[in-house]
């Protein structure tokens, strides 16, 4: 079973984060929703992921993982050398999810609104789930 990346739609950079996944997951490890569509917040009460939880968020099997840790994880799986960027997980809890806060909670400032949603190709919509 493949793993679940919610994300902002809303958000230029998630949007934008969701392309930078795909094309470095070739083995198609991901699937993708948004926060505010019926999967996703249908996925958000089944696994009682707090609302409060808003930008990134990685679901594999019944478990959930927000923030950088989640960031890591999906870094894990991408080809080339980015699985390289795990081993930041042995950095505190508390400071890289200071560093993910700092660009989460600017996130509209820093990189916009997504103004419309980038025409995928065919084989890359199947990964969405809606």
């Amino acid at each position: 079973m493949n793993s679940i990346v919610l994300f902002d739609g809303e958000c230029h950079f998630c949007n934008q984060s969701v392309q930078f996944i795909i094309k470095r997951d070739p083995k198609v490890h991901f699937n993708f929703a948004h926060l505010s569509s019926k999967t996703g917040r249908q996925l958000m009460l089944d696994l009682n992921i707090p609302a409060d939880s808003d930008s990134l968020i990685l679901i594999q099997g019944n478990t959930y993982f927000i923030e950088s840790t989640a960031a890591l994880k999906i870094s894990k799986k991408l080809n080339k050398a980015w699985p390289l960027l795990y081993s930041f997980i042995i950095v505190p809890k508390f400071l890289r999810n200071f560093v993910y806060r700092l660009i989460a909670n600017n996130r509209y400032t820093l990189f916009g609104k997504a103004k419309s949603c980038k025409i995928l190709k065919p084989i890359d919509q199947q990964r969405f789930l809606f």
